[in-house]
């Protein structure tokens, strides 16, 4: 059918389903979007494109099964479905923070509007929540159990204390409403339909090294990340969602295979073969130093770890980006964070 993931065989357990993406237009949702097309979902998206892209879900309008919708998740959303997925809020510290006010309310009354949605439908909700609850982290690989170390007042804490509190909220409505809810904090993600111009580590690093031009470090390049490939995401947000009514988590998922940013940085060099010198900047306000989740819980309760490795992760990810370059379709360079 078209508009289906490609090469995604349609499963029994979608059909007659409706599905509800919010920031179905961004980077994860539209490849969420795909693939609940593709396991037989009716799927409606809504996104209020401040960073999401309709480019994203060309590859699905034709599905009769694929809508979508213009609409921003503070404001009601009046729609039923039995599988809700607030995955709303841009990631990027570069968007996150030329309006923090916006990103509080996104976390909050976004998550406050989509849980009334599942309330309202009996359905199950998931929480795109993520690593940045934890701060700049104390302990090493980050559990689920370890509270985080953040800083309230700092740049970065409208989207990290947007997030927790997003989280409370759904453990709320859970205990005092019965919710359905699934609680995932999602790691450093990449791949296609990354917003080249985002700010981040590994869409900055491969634009760069495509042009030759300066790859930029913040600090001496020694902080480290965990990368996962955004299909392995996608799959394992699925599998979460597939647990018994339970189990609500929050889950760690991420790549627990830890690399420097430097080290990234060398390999997208060698990868696209490019002449690209590094450059030196300041590190930014409340950078993490240290990032990579502990996913024995995930291993355990969702039968899931990462499947793509990073070498070639980063090259299907390059050669999307390459597409873009030959199409005249980026824009100027941006310096980068993690």
């Amino acid at each position: 059918m078209p508009g289906e993931a490609s090469g995604t065989k349609v499963i029994a357990r979608g059909r007659g389903q409706r599905a509800i993406v919010s920031g179905g237009a961004g980077f994860l949702g539209s490849h969420l979007c795909a693939r609940l097309l593709g396991e037989g979902y009716d799927v409606i998206a809504l996104d209020n494109l401040a960073t999401g892209s309709e480019r994203n879900l060309r590859p699905l309008r034709d599905s009769r099964r694929f809508r979508f919708v213009r609409h921003d998740v503070t404001a009601p959303w009046r729609g039923e479905a039995q599988r809700i997925f607030n995955m709303a809020c841009c990631a990027s510290p570069k968007h996150y923070q030329r309006d923090p006010e916006k990103t509080v309310r996104t976390c909050v009354e976004g998550s406050l509007n989509m849980l009334q949605v599942a309330r309202r439908s009996n359905g199950r909700i998931f929480q795109a929540s993520t690593s940045e609850v934890y701060g700049e982290p104390l302990v090493h690989p980050q559990r689920e159990d370890y509270r985080g170390n953040v800083n309230p007042d700092g740049p970065r804490a409208c989207y990290d204390e947007g997030k927790r509190c997003a989280e409370s909220l759904f453990f709320d409505s859970h205990r005092l409403h019965g919710t359905d809810i699934k609680v995932a904090r999602i790691f450093n993600t990449y791949g296609p339909q990354m917003q080249q111009d985002d700010g981040r580590v590994v869409s900055n690093f491969i634009v760069q090294a495509l042009r030759n031009e300066p790859i930029t470090i913040h600090g001496d390049g020694s902080q480290t990340r965990s990368f996962c490939y955004v299909d392995d995401l996608v799959a394992g947000i699925l599998a979460l969602m597939d647990t018994p009514r339970g189990v609500t988590g929050p889950v760690n998922l991420g790549n627990p295979v830890e690399v420097t940013v430097l080290e990234l940085a060398e390999r997208i060099i060698a990868l696209t073969g490019s002449r690209s010198p590094l450059v030196r900047r300041p590190m930014p306000v409340d950078d993490p130093t240290r990032r990579c989740p502990d996913i024995t819980l995930a291993r355990a309760t969702l039968d899931w770890q990462p499947r793509v490795s990073l070498d070639e992760g980063l090259r299907r990810t390059a050669a999307w980006f390459e597409q873009l370059l030959r199409a005249g379709d980026l824009p100027e360079r941006a310096s980068a964070v993690a």
